[in-house]
């Protein structure tokens, strides 16, 4: 079982930036691959960006494609999500997923394990 715990959400003015984190529990977090998602109200969940299990690969949607930098530090069971030149549009609850199958991810079936969800809201 993983278990995973975001933060670094908040309220941030367009052009601003902001680091989510996702920390996880476990000693097996480096044998996962690890993603992260968003839902914006009404709207369903979509890929954000993802990493594979020692990091060596990343891939993004296109909307958040040259903003945002996935990131992940085995040695510390943490992935994280640098968020740069913000926008309104990416205003959303953003959560972090893991899954033990390794082929590359983007949509939230291909994940078992979810966080609690942090609250970004962009403000124009």
């Amino acid at each position: 079982q993983v278990q995973l715990v975001e933060s670094g959400g908040g309220l941030v003015q367009a052009g601003g930036s902001l680091r989510l984190s996702c920390a996880t529990s476990g000693r097996t977090f480096s044998s996962h691959k690890m993603g992260w998602f968003r839902q914006a109200p009404g709207k369903e969940r979509e890929f954000v960006a993802a990493i594979s299990w020692l990091g060596g690969s990343t891939y993004y949607a296109d909307s958040v494609k040259g903003r945002f930098t996935i990131l992940r530090d085995n040695a510390k069971n943490t992935m994280y999500l640098q968020m740069n030149s913000l926008k309104p549009e990416d205003t959303a609850v953003y959560y972090c997923a893991a899954d033990r199958d390794l082929r590359p991810g983007v949509r939230p079936d291909d994940y078992a394990y979810w966080g609690q969800g942090t609250q970004v809201t962009v403000s124009s």
